[in-house]
C-alpha cells in the first residue's frame, strides 16, 4: 500500500524522472530547472510539479537545495519515490515543520508506480492519492510506539539539553520511525555537510540552531565550504555570497564543529576504523568511509548531520547493520590492457550506472594494487551515478568476503564501456582554459604526484591550473616543499573550498572548456559551471596544464576499445 512519508495537501501536473537524480548539482536552484547533462529529463524543471523517481542519488546536499527551493518557490509539489529514499525526504520534512513549506512526500509499491507513471496529474491528502480513476487509501509511515527510546533519547525529546537538541531528537526519531529502525544507535563521530553555501535556506537553519543554543555533542568534522574563507575578499568575491557562505562556516564553527573544511575526512589524521559506527554526510566521504575503511554510517542528508552532531545519536538502519552490507549485484569487469589512472574514476561511474540502486561487488581487479587516491576516485565517481553508500572490490575492500545475497545477479563492464563513457566525458573543444584538479581534495600525495609532472615546466600563458584541497593537506606541502614547487610551476592552490562549491570569480570567468582528471567533477561540471569538460589522467592533466589543449586522440587504452 502507497505510504505517506511527509503529508500534505497538494496536486499538480506529474513528471516522471526514469533515473534518480541528485538535486544538488543536478538541480538549478533558483529555477528548479534540471541541469543534469546526463539525466534523461534533462531541461525539464521540478517545480510545481508531482515528481517521480525511483529514488535520488548522489550529493547529500540536495536536503538543503530542496529547501532552498521551497523558500524560492520553485519547489516541487510532492515527491513520489518507489525505493527507500532519505536525502529529499528529510528536507520536505524541515521546510514543513521548521518553515512551513508543505511538500508532500509519498513511497509506493512497484506496481503503484508504474500504474501512477501513465497518468498527467495527481493530487495528494494526509489520506489518499488520486490520479485519473484511482483512489490510493495512504498508510502513514511507521508507529513511533515501534520505536525503542532509551531515557538518554526521552530526555532530549523532553528538552532537557535545551531548544536545538530537543529539536534535533524531534527530526531524527521522526525520520527514524519513517525508515522502520528499530532503535537509535551512539555513533563516534560526525562529518557535517551542511556548511556549504548552496542557498539562503542553508545558513536560515544552521543560524536557526545556533541561536537555539545548539552545541555539538561528538567530534564533528567540517566539509569543503564555498568560499576560502581567510581570503575571499581578496579573491574579488561579491560580499553578497562571500558574506552568508562565511557566516555559514562560523555558525558551524560556533556550535563546537572543527574547521577542518574538507570533502576528503578521510585524509585526515584521525580516521575511523573498521567497524565503527560514525555519522557521515557527503557522498563520496560515506561511500570512501564505508566501503574502504570498513566504517559504517548511512548517507546522511544536510541537517541530519547537524541534527545527529548534537545528539550523538542516529536510526540503526540501513549498512549500520551488517546483513544491509552485503552485495546485491556482482559486476565482472574486463580491465582494457594498458589502463593509466583514469581508468578507477571512470570505473566508479559505470559501476554506479550498473547498480544505481544497491551495493555491488566489482570482481574482476584482484590482480591490481589500487592506491587509496585511486580508490578515492572510484567512491567519489561512484556516488554522482549510485544512491547506495557503498561498494565492494573483491580481493581490495575490507568486506569484500561478504556472501552476496541470493538474489544477487551479474553484469559485466568492458572496454567498450569505458571507450563510450570517454567520449561522454570528452564533449568539449581541443582548447582548454582551466585545469580543474582537487574533486575530492588532493591528498598530499597527489599534490607531490602532479608537482613531479610540473617540475622545470610552467603552466601555459592561456590556463588557469587550480588544486583544491583540505587545510590539513595544505600545511603538509607547505612543510615538506611541495606547496612552493607546484607554485613556481604557475599552479594556485586554493584551501577550505572544492570544485562542487566554487563560484566566481575564483571559477576563472573567461573559462569556456575545463580539463580534469575527476569522474565526478566531470559529471557535475556541465551542469554547476556550465562549460564543457575534457577529462583524462593526471599526467595528461600535466600536458593540458603546458600547452592549453586536451590531447587531441584518446589514450591507447580508450582507442583499442573502440576498435
Amino acid at each position: 500500500m502507497a505510504t505517506s512519508i511527509v503529508p500534505a495537501s497538494v496536486h499538480g501536473p506529474l513528471l516522471v524522472c526514469e533515473e534518480g537524480l541528485s538535486v544538488w548539482g543536478g538541480v538549478n536552484p533558483a529555477t528548479g530547472e534540471i541541469v543534469d547533462a546526463h539525466h534523461p529529463q534533462h531541461g525539464r524543471s521540478l517545480a510545481g510539479q508531482v515528481v517521480m523517481m525511483p529514488t535520488s542519488r548522489g550529493s547529500c546536499t540536495g536536503s538543503g537545495v530542496l529547501l532552498g527551493l521551497a523558500f524560492a518557490g520553485t519547489a516541487p509539489r510532492a515527491l513520489f519515490f518507489r525505493e527507500g529514499e532519505d536525502i529529499l525526504t528529510l528536507g520536505a520534512l524541515v521546510a514543513g515543520r521548521l518553515f512551513g513549506h508543505a511538500i508532500a512526500v509519498l513511497r509506493l509499491t512497484a506496481a503503484e508506480y508504474d500504474t501512477l507513471a501513465r497518468e498527467t496529474d495527481a493530487e495528494i491528502t494526509p489520506a489518499h492519492l488520486k490520479a485519473g480513476g484511482h483512489v490510493w487509501p495512504l498508510d502513514p509511515a511507521g508507529s513511533a510506539d515501534a520505536l525503542e527510546l532509551t531515557e538518554g533519547d526521552l530526555a532530549f525529546l523532553a528538552g532537557d539539553y535545551g531548544p536545538a537538541a530537543q529539536l534535533a531528537m524531534e527530526i531524527i526519531t521522526t525520520m527514524a520511525t519513517a525508515q522502520g529502525a528499530p532503535r537509535l544507535t551512539d555513533v563516534s563521530r560526525v562529518h557535517i555537510d551542511g556548511c556549504i553555501y548552496a542557498s539562503p535556506a542553508f545558513l536560515t537553519f544552521a543560524r536557526a540552531m545556533a541561536d537555539k543554543g545548539g552545541r555539538v555533542r561528538v567530534p564533528t568534522t567540517m566539509n569543503a565550504i564555498s568560499v576560502d574563507h581567510a581570503n575571499w575578499r581578496a579573491q574579488g568575491v561579491d560580499a553578497a555570497f562571500g558574506a552568508p557562505a562565511a557566516q555559514l562556516a562560523d555558525a558551524y564553527v560556533e556550535m563546537g564543529a572543527r574547521p577542518s573544511f574538507t570533502c576528503a575526512p578521510y585524509l585526515l589524521a584521525d580516521r575511523p576504523t573498521a567497524g565503527e559506527d560514525i555519522a557521515w554526510a557527503e557522498s563520496n566521504a560515506v561511500i570512501y568511509a564505508n566501503s574502504v575503511l570498513g566504517a559504517r554510517t548511512v548517507k546522511h542528508a544536510d541537517f541530519m548531520d547537524l541534527c545527529i552532531a548534537l545528539t550523538g545519536r542516529t536510526a540503526q538502519v540501513g549498512v549500520y547493520l551488517e546483513r544491509n552490507r552485503a552485495p546485491r549485484r556482482i559486476i565482472d569487469v574486463v580491465r582494457p590492457a594498458g589502463a593509466d589512472d583514469a581508468f578507477w574514476p571512470m570505473l566508479g561511474w559505470l559501476v554506479g550506472q550498473a547498480a544505481p540502486d544497491r551495493t555491488p561487488l566489482i570482481r574482476g581487479l584482484e590482480y591490481t594494487a589500487p592506491s587509496e587516491d585511486d580508490l578515492k576516485a572510484l567512491c567519489a565517481a561512484y556516488g554522482t551515478t549510485s544512491a547506495s553508500p557503498m561498494l565492494h572490490v573483491a580481493g581490495i575492500t575490507p568486506e569484500a568476503d561478504l556472501a552476496p545475497t541470493p538474489e544477487a545477479d551479474h553484469v559485466t563492464i568492458g572496454p567498450r564501456d569505458f571507450a563510450r563513457l570517454w567520449r561522454e566525458f570528452n564533449l568539449g573543444d581541443e582548447q582548454v582554459d582551466l585545469v580543474a584538479l582537487g574533486s575530492p581534495h588532493f591528498s598530499a600525495a597527489e599534490c607531490a604526484a602532479f608537482a613531479q609532472l610540473m617540475d622545470g615546466t610552467h603552466v601555459d600563458a592561456k590556463v588557469t591550473t587550480i588544486v583544491t584541497l583540505g587545510r590539513g593537506t595544505l600545511g603538509e606541502i607547505a612543510a615538506n616543499g611541495v606547496k612552493d614547487r607546484l607554485e613556481a610551476a604557475g599552479v594556485k592552490i586554493i584551501p577550505d573550498l572544492c570544485w562542487c562549491s566554487i563560484s566566481e570569480p575564483v571559477f576563472p570567468p573567461q573559462t569556456k572548456v575545463l580539463m580534469t582528471n575527476s569522474g565526478k567533477y566531470a559529471h557535475y561540471a556541465p551542469g554547476l559551471s556550465n562549460r564543457t569538460v575534457r577529462f583524462g589522467s593526471l599526467a595528461q592533466c600535466a600536458e593540458s596544464t603546458r600547452t592549453g589543449l586536451a590531447p587531441a586522440t584518446p589514450p591507447a587504452w580508450i582507442a583499442t576499445a573502440q576498435t
